[in-house]
């Protein structure tokens, strides 16, 4: 018998990253799940009944990373699947945001993809196959597609993994890696990620998580089946909820008419659009 397939999925305490994990136990498939929060990782594990093995691990922390990507390997063999989940938001303007905010946002949602596709992809490389090729996914946003007012530094980070991504997923069809690669760009998805956002301390933090809450269209469960469904189906973008689809279509349809609506949309609705997971 064929020995389970590894998954390492980062940010598994809660929201998307832990729906992925049990959808991938589900499958039979071993999880590597890592988050710095490590009573949510318990969580995970339990509601997983099993198949997962956890890790508390700071994707920002690059020594880290390439630590959590050798245990892995010595503990449940090489990893075949790699799911650069963990993010974080914050909501400020340009003119006042700190930072040190800016530099903890940066750190965890462009560094640690980064940090994550380094650790793991020589084992991704080694365990795939022609007709089993190993899965590389990395959420971006569909702030990485457009951008809105009071996201400036969360927008800059999801731009960055998807030009990231997609110049990978090129690299690997080039140099004929059995490595697929997939950029996910979810709309708003119903989770725990208002909570952990930082917010200028000028903002309405109630305000804020309240839209973010009636934003929120798409459960962490559903996110996490299309995230899937689009790897089965070897895409190259992901798109997530009807909020995601539209978000994509604009630059498409209006080019860069879309930034005034959007500014002049925010100046009648309040400051505060909020982030996309």
């Amino acid at each position: 018998m064929t020995a389970p397939r590894v998954a390492v999925v980062t940010g598994a305490g809660s929201g998307v990253g832990r729906a992925l994990t049990l959808a991938l136990t589900r499958r039979g498939i071993r999880v590597a799940a890592s988050d710095v929060d490590p009573r949510g990782l318990a969580e995970t594990a339990a509601v997983c009944g099993g198949g997962v093995t956890t890790y508390r691990v700071d994707v920002a922390d690059r020594a880290a990373m390439l630590d959590y990507a050798a245990r892995v390997r010595d503990e449940l063999g090489p990893a075949s699947w790699l799911f650069n989940n963990a993010g974080v938001d914050l909501v400020s303007s340009v003119a006042d945001m700190t930072w040190e905010d800016y530099d903890w946002l940066v750190g965890i949602n462009i560094g640690g993809v980064v940090n994550g596709t380094k650790a793991f992809l020589p084992q991704l490389i080694e365990s795939g196959t022609a007709a089993a090729p190993a899965r590389l996914v990395n959420l971006s946003s569909a702030f990485g597609l457009i951008s809105v007012p009071y996201q400036s530094a969360y927008s800059t980070s999801k731009f960055a993994v998807r030009g990231f991504t997609e110049a990978l997923r090129q690299e690997i069809i080039v140099d004929r890696h059995p490595v697929t690669v997939h950029c996910v760009h979810p709309g708003v998805i119903r989770t725990n990620f208002a909570a952990n956002m930082r917010i200028d301390p000028s903002a309405d933090r109630d305000q804020t998580a309240r839209l973010f809450e009636r934003a929120a269209m798409t459960s962490p469960d559903r996110a996490a089946g299309v995230i899937l469904r689009g790897v089965d189906r070897n895409r190259a973008r992901i798109l997530i909820g009807p909020d995601g689809r539209a978000m994509a279509a604009m630059p498409r349809l209006l080019g860069a008419g879309y930034i005034g609506l959007l500014a002049r949309a925010a100046r009648l609705g309040g400051a505060g659009l909020t982030g996309g997971r």
